[in-house]
């Protein structure tokens, strides 16, 4: 891993208008091109590569996702939720706040309306795959060993998560993923996404005291087979025409156990519990099809 700084650096709009008018003005003047300066003012990290170093950071755990075949709003999504997430700062004993991190998830924070869970049913709303994001966050959330004070389940499996009990949902005002720095040192998250590749991967760097952590999944239990799928109108279907907008997947439980042993302490045990209920998936019709 390579720490790098970046100067900070504003523009002023006002001062900057001002200088390209000038320059407007003078190259009505004179033969040739004319050179414009803008005024910027240059602000150096509040955290350089020396404060990092004297923190002793290192990389604790991280985590990956794919979302290959998802369709271009869910794509956009989670990059916009990615970047909200990337870069941010947790105190020594504080709280990562995911919901709190990522804000209003609305189209005025630039997020785009697609197909969420909620409610038991598939709606279109803002921000639809922001779960992508916080799931990736919480598979280095668990590899790190920090302790994850909330997480949900989804209601149903979802095929872009892979292996059941390893998702994270989030919505506002009822579910979120909380994780706590528990390090002492500040904890970094950092994010990076590859779109060709269908790809998303969080990291998070702290202060490594020793701990070492052991994950176990276990085989679904109580499993229910997948019922029909439900039908919803698309205008933009001819007749005759359908489209999979989500995929089935049999009901069950399943749960993840995590063993983290530190250094002088008691051996810490971990169980993340997920239930999800069968689900026959979605397919849009056109208008007039009696199954919509």
């Amino acid at each position: 891993w390579v720490g790098a700084a970046r100067t900070g650096w504003t523009v002023t709009p006002a001062a900057a208008q001002a200088a390209l008018s000038a320059a407007v003005t003078r190259a009505g003047r004179v033969d040739g091109p004319v050179t414009v300066t803008l005024p910027v003012a240059l602000t150096a990290p509040v955290r350089s590569v020396r404060w990092a170093a004297g923190q002793r950071l290192a990389h604790l755990g991280g985590g990956e996702s794919n979302f290959s075949g998802s369709p271009d709003f869910r794509v956009h999504n989670i990059r916009v939720g990615a970047a909200r997430l990337h870069g941010q700062w947790t105190a020594p004993g504080g709280t990562l706040d995911f919901n709190a991190l990522t804000g209003p998830v609305s189209a005025a924070r630039g997020f785009q309306p697609g197909y969420v869970l909620a409610g038991g049913s598939l709606r279109l709303e803002d921000g639809g795959g922001i779960c992508q994001v916080s799931t990736t966050l919480f598979r280095a959330a668990l590899r790190a060993g920090l302790p994850i004070p909330e997480r949900h389940a989804h209601s149903v499996q979802v095929a872009y998560y892979g292996q059941p009990g390893l998702d994270a949902a989030v919505y506002a005002g009822s579910k979120n993923l909380r994780v706590r720095n528990d390090t002492g040192a500040p904890l970094l998250v950092q994010f990076r996404w590859d779109t060709r590749a269908g790809t998303l991967r969080a990291d998070l760097f702290g202060r490594n005291d020793g701990r070492t952590v052991r994950v176990e999944g276990a085989p679904m239990s109580r499993v229910q087979m997948a019922p029909g799928p439900a039908f919803v109108r698309a205008p933009d279907l001819a007749r005759g025409e359908t489209r999979r907008i989500d995929m089935p997947a049999p009901g069950g439980v399943t749960l993840i156990t995590r063993t983290v042993t530190r250094p002088g302490q008691a051996t810490r045990t971990d169980r993340f519990r997920s239930e999800y209920r069968p689900w026959g998936g979605v397919i849009a019709v056109p208008p007039g099809d009696p199954r919509g």
